[in-house]
């Protein structure tokens, strides 16, 4: 007899089948919301990355203020130190206030989703001019004193990190300018790179502008390509400095009645060297840093490029001087890094270690060639040679990274599908479109720079300080503070030949 339970075997049997697949179904559902959150959370974790990764390198951005404001004074006499650093602390602060009311806006209003810091995309407006079938960017139109972006941690933190590599551009001109430059004066004019010239050229390469729309609009490539800102911060400052130099004059005693230029040597020349350092230390957080993403694994290519580049330009400086002169200068040194490292900074992700090398060896050696040229040749003071080291190599690292982007990196940069290449590795194009953005950074900024600066002279009446003041030093006509009160050369003409009412009105 067949035992009762037997009976529902074939039951049970087409049951079970069902059965199963109603357990495997809750499982299945289970294991898809696991590797979601998972997914989710790998995305946030390196979101965070990301954004400390930022915040780290702007940070020591930042900290390069303090290196140029030890070269600068290092480079610039005893009697003007107090001056000169001053214009280092201040315009921190008073550019700052420039790019946070109108700047970033004009900058960055435009430049769409931060997709590196979350993909906000609040950044989308950007003022076009529709001319020949293409939309030409001109400028943003979103984020006025970081206003209808409140507490967005990824526009505070693109913001805070742009601000800073502004203030560089802000920097530099205040070596060019040293030792006659007045207070006023240098305050406004500040303000107004802040505002208005370092956020418009900015915006053209960064934001979405014209210039990097080069390639999608004409085929140059990938546009114009500035990594971190050979072109964007460097070529800016130097051109700046250029012009506003050129316009304020030469210092008092630099030209002979023949035209010669005399030598005025720095009063602190270790000063200016640890400066250099730190600037070195500084730029590991420029370059790397404009990935936005500690995620993006190139930032370790980009940091020993940036180191590379560096010390070439330091040795072939050192050569070039030694052998023209007889002896190495340590002013030229420093320049010399400095000048391999402003040229690294556009093509830093782009090229090999050799090619890095190459552009920091022609660095050192064009710098040198540059400072004689512009003191010699155009008859131009820079007393520390900014303009050289930042405007003639800004120049220099764009065109490189025309000449010898290797095609192994930047997809999708600017919109245009494929690597960055260079004329050396078969697009000639992209050489093009390098060439487009130095010739308008040398125009658009050279001319907003005459422009703000003659409005700064009319509100100030005028850029440079007295004769009387530039003779005695610029320390106390015009900040009341010396920065040596103990050095008897300065502080015996300050208080036997100089009465405090003769002081005020130097000032």
């Amino acid at each position: 007899m067949t035992p009762r339970y037997l009976r529902f075997a074939p039951l049970l049997a087409l049951a079970l089948p069902a059965v199963l697949v109603a357990q495997a179904a809750p499982a299945a559902t289970n294991a898809d919301s696991l590797l979601k959150a998972t997914a989710d959370a790998t995305t946030a974790n390196g979101v965070s990355i990301n954004f400390t990764w930022t915040l780290v390198c702007g940070f020591l951005v930042m900290f390069m203020q303090a290196g140029f404001a030890m070269v600068e004074a290092g480079f610039t006499r005893a009697k003007n130190a107090s001056h000169t650093i001053a214009m280092n602390f201040m315009v921190y602060g008073l550019a700052m206030m420039g790019y946070w009311i109108v700047g970033f806006a004009l900058q960055a209003g435009g430049i769409g989703a931060l997709g590196t810091l979350g993909g906000y995309d609040k950044l989308s407006n950007e003022f076009t001019l529709h001319l020949f079938g293409k939309d030409f960017g001109l400028f943003g139109t979103t984020g006025f004193f970081l206003t209808g972006v409140a507490y967005a941690a990824p526009v505070f933190t693109f913001f805070l990190f742009q601000m800073v590599f502004m203030d560089t551009t802000a920097t530099i001109p205040t070596g060019a300018m040293a030792e006659r430059w007045k207070f006023s004066a240098f305050a406004i004019f500040s303000v107004f790179i802040g505002a208005f010239i370092y956020p418009i050229y900015a915006n053209w390469v960064w934001g979405g502008g014209w210039l990097a729309t080069l390639g999608k609009n004409f085929g140059l490539g990938h546009g114009h390509v500035d990594f971190a800102g050979s072109s964007v911060v460097h070529m800016t400052g130097g051109v700046i400095a250029l012009v506003g130099a050129k316009l304020l004059g030469a210092r008092r005693g630099k030209y002979n009645a023949d035209g010669t230029a005399n030598v005025i040597p720095g009063h602190n020349i270790p000063m200016a060297i640890i400066g250099t350092f730190i600037l070195c230390f500084g730029w590991f957080g420029f370059n790397p840093g404009s990935t936005l993403a500690a995620t993006d694994l190139r930032i370790g290519v980009i940091a020993t490029n940036t180191m590379l580049a560096g010390a070439a330009g330091s040795i072939t400086a050192m050569i070039y001087m030694w052998r023209r002169f007889g002896k190495p200068d340590p002013s030229m040194l420093a320049n010399g890094a400095l000048a391999g490292l402003v040229a690294i900074t556009a093509p830093c992700a782009f090229v090999t270690a050799p090619s890095a090398v190459l552009i920091g060896a022609i660095a050192g050696v064009l710098v040198c060639w540059s400072v004689f040229f512009f003191e010699r040749t155009v008859k131009i003071d820079d007393p520390v040679g900014a303009i050289s080291v930042h405007g003639v190599n800004g120049l220099w690292g764009i065109l490189s990274l025309g000449l010898l982007a290797d095609g192994t990196y930047g997809a999708g940069w600017n919109g245009v599908d494929g690597n960055v290449t260079g004329l050396f590795y078969g697009d000639p194009r992209q050489f093009l479109a390098q060439c487009i953005g130095g010739l308008t950074n040398f125009v658009a900024v050279g001319l907003m720079t005459l422009a703000f600066y003659y409005i700064t002279a009319k509100l100030t009446n005028g850029h440079r300080v007295s004769a009387e003041a530039e003779e005695l030093g610029l320390d106390l006509p015009e900040m009341g503070a010396l920065a040596y009160p103990d050095t008897a050369d300065i502080s015996t003409a300050v208080v036997l030949q100089r009465p405090s009412h003769t002081l005020k009105e130097a000032a």
